[in-house]
């Protein structure tokens, strides 16, 4: 079982920019220091729900500072970039990081960051498996060029290529983030691991993946192949460790519904159109309930029923829920040193 960290750079009521980041910079160094096997960092832009507005940026910084921890976008968001922009970005991490570098990408949503980017609502609602395609070219071949209805480029030379890393894999990792059965489809037919959101309980998460191999199998992916890609699949949770389970619940319940409330307030359509708010409170409650939260045997146990239920190994786990740096940095080491042991 993989064991890794989900950094959003969550603000939280009372706090700035420059201290956010610091949270979620030293999460990260905090997470390699304690034997953790990834970390997974978030992309978002005009909002408090998260403060880092380039994942790859961010990454770059964390692999800069570590020497073993893998380091993914959770996500890259694919309509508000140029598919080549990004595959040039993702070979240099790979290069330079040894291959260290993960590259989860999404479609993201129908915010106002479409208008401010000039890519548009097609870019979300039709446009995405066309950058997506170009994007995995750009990862896999020497020369690419385009011709498709959004891009169309004459061919040009792959540089830097990620096939040259002198030892490890010739592409980094892709991940597709995965919150429907059309995307699902997507990741299948590409032959793409899946990133499951936190919003996900056990059920639904298996269910996407029972799809996924189904689609992926009559795609034609051989059933080695399928069994050798499910094994990327990753998890996204909330993690939260205490010597109770219930100091565990309050520590979230009293910090994240105010963080939530700002955040998702902050989401702008592009277009107008109607978008239902959850309830902060009962939300919290739902990921308490859902992920480890507890103890450290509460939290392997939950661990280890998802990952019987769903067949899925590796987990991205938020761990700065209480909002504060020195509490997440306990929070991240008590997964290292207590939970991590019982998962043997």
């Amino acid at each position: 079982m993989r064991v890794g960290t989900f950094v959003l750079a969550a603000q939280f009521p009372g706090q700035g920019h420059a201290e956010t980041l610091h949270r979620a910079v030293r999460s990260a160094e905090v997470a390699e220091e304690c034997g953790l096997d990834s970390v997974w960092l978030a992309e978002h832009h005009f909002m408090p729900y998260g403060v880092c507005p380039s994942a790859v940026t961010l990454a770059a910084l964390v692999l800069g500072r570590t020497s073993r921890i893998r380091v993914g976008t959770a996500v890259s968001v694919l309509t508000t970039t140029h598919p080549v922009a990004l595959g040039e970005q993702a070979a240099l991490l790979h290069l330079t990081s040894g291959g260290r570098f993960s590259l989860g990408v999404g479609r993201g949503g129908p915010w106002v960051d479409l208008e401010v980017f000039g890519s548009g609502l097609e870019a979300y609602e039709k446009d995405f498996p066309e950058a997506l395609d170009l994007l995995l070219r750009w990862l896999r071949e020497p020369r690419v060029a385009a011709d498709g209805e959004r891009y169309r480029f004459r061919e040009v030379p792959v540089v830097p290529r990620p096939d040259e890393l002198i030892d490890g894999d010739p592409a980094p990792e892709t991940v597709l983030a995965c919150t429907s059965p059309r995307s699902v489809r997507l990741a299948a037919e590409r032959g793409l691991p899946m990133l499951l959101g936190m919003h996900c309980g056990d059920e639904e998460k298996a269910g996407m993946v029972a799809l996924w191999r189904t689609e992926a199998l009559a795609a034609g992916h051989s059933p080695d192949t399928v069994a050798r890609i499910a094994a990327g699949h990753v998890s996204a949770g909330l993690a939260q460790i205490a010597d109770r389970t219930a100091d565990a619940a309050e520590t979230l319940v009293k910090a994240v519904p105010g963080w939530l409330r700002r955040g998702l307030e902050a989401h702008v359509t592009v277009d107008g159109r109607h978008r239902p708010m959850r309830d902060a409170v009962a939300y919290t409650e739902l990921l308490c309930r859902l992920h480890p939260v507890g103890t450290p045997r509460t939290a392997a146990d939950r661990l280890a029923a998802t990952a019987e239920r769903t067949g899925i190994t590796r987990f991205a786990l938020l761990a700065e829920g209480s909002g504060e740096v020195a509490a997440t940095e306990e929070n991240v080491r008590r997964l290292g040193s207590e939970v991590l042991p019982l998962l043997v």
